[in-house]
């Protein structure tokens, strides 16, 4: 069963409904937090979104690599991405940690037993 991903509309229907102003200024405020993030990260290498996460910018070391095709090696060069890390309260609202009686747990039968009782 797919469900379907939010557009953009989506959200900034949404995000004016929440605040209660029109679509476009819903839309502009989206815009410049999309513009902030960019600039922020190229001027000092990371942007927060409290509670979401944080866009970061990572230098990657010139390092050796291997064609798939042939398996020749080549020379890859440095550079520099964006990776964004998940804040650890956004990523435990959306998969729950495993309880800690589980993972001391030694057997899975142990670990079911708990389970159960969980519910």
């Amino acid at each position: 069963m797919a469900t379907q991903r939010m557009t953009q509309t989506a959200l900034v229907r949404s995000l004016a409904e929440a605040g209660e102003v029109s679509n476009k200024q819903a839309r502009a405020v989206l815009e410049h937090l999309s513009g902030l993030a960019v600039s922020e990260v190229k001027k000092n290498g990371v942007f927060v979104l409290p509670g979401i996460g944080r866009l970061v910018r990572v230098d990657r070391k010139a390092r050796m690599g291997r064609n798939p095709a042939t398996g020749e090696s080549i020379k890859i060069p440095a550079k520099k991405v964006v990776k964004f890390r998940v804040a650890k309260a956004a990523k435990d609202a959306i998969v729950p940690p495993k309880a800690a009686t589980t993972k001391a747990a030694g057997t899975k039968a142990t670990a079911k037993a708990a389970a159960k009782k969980a519910k």
